[in-house]
């Protein structure tokens, strides 16, 4: 027998840490060689480590939401013959004691994970729930370490709803981690750092419209939805605002004034808001624009998404599609410089040559840094966009 001793990889370029963010394992488990052993998370992205070796896991380094440092000891496996493992010189130097987890002997047993963390089940499990409009949270999961089964999820949508008046008792403990806690630690960053300005105009896209279903009547194997319009009408406006499509390096104290456009659009997925690239936005027209995003944002819901396809964005794109509202607020994906977010699109009546017509509005709601854009451009780039949106030949034309 000899004893195996896994050590957090480099699992991206810079990355210094990582968090735990799902095991697939339990202590006393028996897992192959390549089998998923833990999911970990970077600033970048969602890694899935597999086993090294074959054996029993007989320690692991943390439960969901500990963050180690490249280099520490990640798990401990039991194995059948004596495998060769790295050496301790090979390794980085630990963490200071304070920032290791205990030993094992002396750490807490774990709480269940409905408890203290987001319930435990697989992607196909989380969409079923979701279709089904069943919280995990309230699942009594049957698989190992609680985790949420497909049977569970059938028990729970036979059981009876309760009554309309019923009472309802006690709290739900949820641990902030994994993509949650980045998107916390993102947004506070931002907010609290970036002066924003937050700038709103009313669109007319009832000609937009026309063309769109046009189109997709023309092609119904394609179909476009909005944003890639929204994108087209951005990417032939940047040039006229070189300073909206910018990254700003606060520290250094140097705004980047990009030529590509790199889309940011932001994606929702069971885990929180994802903003996979669409690399190179201007060079692609509205059919391209639509299949990236539904790549992208395929990737990103099931975790699939490459480390390069979610960093490096010069502008983001974030919508709420048709629960869009009437205006909102949203916050820049630091480093950029400017986000824009169209609102849902409503029938309105409105004034048109001294006469009330009913046609389709729409609100864009946009948000930018003003230690680098000036209000006046904001609002220019906005109406830029705007009159491109009105005027739908303009977006095929230089």
């Amino acid at each position: 027998m000899g004893r195996y001793v896994f050590r957090l990889p480099d699992v991206g370029e810079g990355i210094a840490e990582a968090e735990i963010v799902e095991w697939h394992v339990a202590l006393g488990d028996r897992i192959e060689e390549d089998a998923p052993l833990v999911d970990v998370m970077t600033d970048k992205a969602t890694v899935e480590l597999t086993s090294p070796v074959s054996g029993v896991v007989v320690e692991r380094a943390g439960e969901e939401g500990s963050e180690l440092a490249v280099g520490e000891t990640l798990a401990v496996l039991e194995t059948d013959a004596d495998v060769e493992a790295p050496t301790d010189e090979a390794a980085p130097p630990p963490a200071p004691p304070a920032a290791r987890p205990p030993p094992p002997e002396t750490r807490p047993a774990p709480q269940p994970a409905a408890a203290t963390a987001r319930p435990l089940a697989s992607p196909a499990t989380r969409r079923r729930a979701k279709d089904a409009g069943i919280d995990l949270a309230s699942v009594e999961g049957s698989g190992p370490q609680g985790r949420v089964l497909d049977r569970d999820l059938a028990r729970a949508a036979t059981q009876p709803a309760q009554p309309l008046l019923a009472r309802r008792e006690g709290v739900t403990d949820v641990k902030v981690i994994g993509l949650r806690r980045r998107i916390a630690e993102r947004m506070s960053d931002a907010w609290s750092r970036i002066p924003h300005i937050t700038y709103v105009d009313e669109v007319d896209v009832t000609e937009l419209e026309s063309l769109r279903a046009h189109l997709n009547a023309t092609r119904p194997e394609a179909r476009l939805s909005l944003p890639p319009f929204l994108i087209t009408a951005m990417v032939r406006v940047l040039p006229d605002f070189p300073q909206i499509n910018a990254t700003f390096d606060d520290t250094a104290g140097v705004v980047h004034r990009h030529a590509p456009v790199h889309m940011g659009v932001a994606v929702q997925t069971d885990d929180g808001l994802m903003v996979p690239v669409v690399r190179h936005a201007e060079a692609r027209d509205l059919w391209d624009l639509a299949a990236e995003i539904g790549r992208l944002a395929a990737a990103a819901r099931d975790g699939k998404a490459a480390r390069d396809e979610l960093s490096g964005s010069t502008i983001t794109l974030t919508s709420l599609g048709v629960t869009g509202g009437v205006a909102t607020t949203p916050i820049i994906n630091a480093p950029e410089v400017a986000i824009v977010g169209p609102n849902k699109i409503e029938s309105r009546a409105v004034v048109r040559d001294g006469q009330i017509v009913v046609r389709k509005m729409m609100n864009i709601s946009s948000s930018f840094d003003h230690r680098v854009v000036d209000g006046a451009d904001a609002a220019a780039f906005i109406q830029a966009v705007k009159i491109r949106l009105e005027h739908p030949a303009l977006l095929f034309m230089p």
